[in-house]
Order: C-alpha cells, then structure tokens, then sequence
C-alpha cells in the first residue's frame, strides 16, 4: 500500500485484515516459530528458563513490539523479575509502556522465579495472536506510515486513561497531535501544558468506543493525505496543499474543515 493514501488503505484493510493474518500464520518462517513456541514455551517456568532459549525469548519480544529490545537481556530479565507494586522497581522506571504491556502479558512471579501461564492453551493462543498481529500492524507500517499510526492507536486507544499514557507513547503521541492538527514542534515542550491541551481536546472516557475512536483515526488519516507528498494525485490533497502554501513555497494561513472534506458526521472532539 506504499504510496496509497491513508484514508483508501484504511478502507480496504478493513476488508482483508482476516485473511492477511491467516497468511502470516501459514507463511513457512512464521509457521515454524508458532509451532516452536507452542510446543516448547510449557518448558518455561522462570524468567531465565525464557532468556535462556532465544527463539522463545526472541518470539514473546516481538509479539509484544520489542524486537528492538531483544539485544537486551540483561535489562529484560531485570524487568520481568520487577515487582510491579514497588514503583522504585525497573518496570515502574521505564517511560516507554511497551515494557509493562509485556511484563504484564507474561505474567511471572516470585521475582521471576514462577510462571503458571505457560502451560495454559489460551495464554499460548492469545501470545500468537498478538505475534502475528504485531507483525501484521508492522509490515503496514513499513508501507505505510500513517495507515501503521492509525492501526496501533485502534489497538491500544482502549488501554488509554489519561494525557500522560498517550504522550509516553511515541507513536501515540504523533498520531494524536496529527488527528487534533497540532505541530510537531510542541512534543519539545513541557510534558504538563501538552497533557493539559490533549485534556481539553479528547474525551477520554469514550477512547475505549469504537466510533469516537474511528472518528479520531478518520481525522488523522485526512489530516496526514493532506501533508503527504506520496497522494498528491489526490483531488482534495490538491485542493488542499493550494491552500497551504503558495507559489513562492511560503506558508499561507488558512482554515481547513476536516469534517467537511470527509464528509464527516459522528462524535466531535471536545
């Protein structure tokens, strides 16, 4: 979908997402892992028993969007071995959430030296289930940022609670400030004043609703067609980049109607 405007790949994802996770599922190098992962992860009771067999620990990191994490060992086997209610732990220290959305997802206790999920056949599906979509959302986004930005706010719009969750995010952070029309350049300033102005523009109770969470994605993929080189044949991303520079290649103020190209009607942002 390289080249394709989000809004047109958003649409026609919805209508293949089942059967292109079935191919990953069938294709030979991932077939190989899952069957490797479901027939070995029941071995694992520690957290060193997972570090210890790097296609296992190799597996989990990517179902979880840290493959470029795996080098780290040390660091992750200090992390799963956390203890998630001292906030002095490592868990409770790293800013990114990647690593307690996996430290949860694994579920070891006894700093590290338990693991009862291991033997449990939905743990294992549901640890496929996320490898597979992991690599889904991924292979997207290596064609298609944006239409990636829109796949994995879906994903975790429903895990959000406030400002902050969003904004240590990096992903969701520049998805956010695209759909609401924010600048890039306000990611630089104090992490208080942008919670406060995300908090006067989203309504965060309603980011585990599917169609406010669809509004949202909508917004963003119009907003990111518009400022894409890659759909200028696009007859509103025409339109629109006319009215945002001029001829001698300056900025021109002007006010763009999102809804309106779009044809937009649903939930309204705050």
């Amino acid at each position: 979908m390289s080249g394709m405007s989000a809004s047109l790949a958003l649409r026609l994802i919805g209508k293949t997402e089942d059967k292109e996770h079935a191919m990953i599922e069938s294709e030979p190098q991932h077939a190989r892992e899952i069957s490797y992962f479901m027939e070995n992860i029941e071995n694992v009771e520690t957290v060193d028993d997972l570090i210890g067999d790097y296609r296992l620990y190799s597996f989990v990191m990517k179902a979880y969007d840290l493959e470029d994490q795996i080098f780290g060992k040390a660091m992750m086997g200090k992390i799963l071995k956390s203890d998630i209610d001292d906030k002095e732990s490592l868990v409770n220290k790293l800013t990114d959430d990647r690593f307690e959305v996996f430290y949860e997802a694994m579920g070891f206790s006894d700093e590290g030296a338990a693991n009862s999920n291991t033997i449990d056949p939905e743990w294992k599906a549901k640890i496929v289930a996320a490898y597979v979509d992991t690599t889904y959302v991924n292979g997207k986004a290596e064609d298609n940022e944006a239409l990636g930005l829109a796949l994995q706010f879906r994903r975790k719009a429903g895990t959000v609670d406030s400002a902050y969750d969003l904004l240590k995010d990096k992903d969701m952070a520049q998805f956010i400030r695209t759909a609401l029309g924010l600048p890039d350049e306000i990611a630089t300033g104090d992490i208080d004043r942008q919670a406060a102005l995300l908090s006067e523009r989203i309504d965060f109770d309603k980011l585990g609703d599917e169609d406010y969470v669809e509004s949202l994605v909508r917004k963003f993929a119009a907003i990111s067609d518009a400022t894409s080189d890659t759909v200028s044949t696009n007859p509103i991303v025409t339109l629109m980049s006319g009215a945002l520079s001029s001829s001698s290649g300056s900025f021109v103020p002007v006010t763009i109607d999102i809804d309106t190209i779009q044809g937009f009607s649903g939930y309204k942002l705050r």
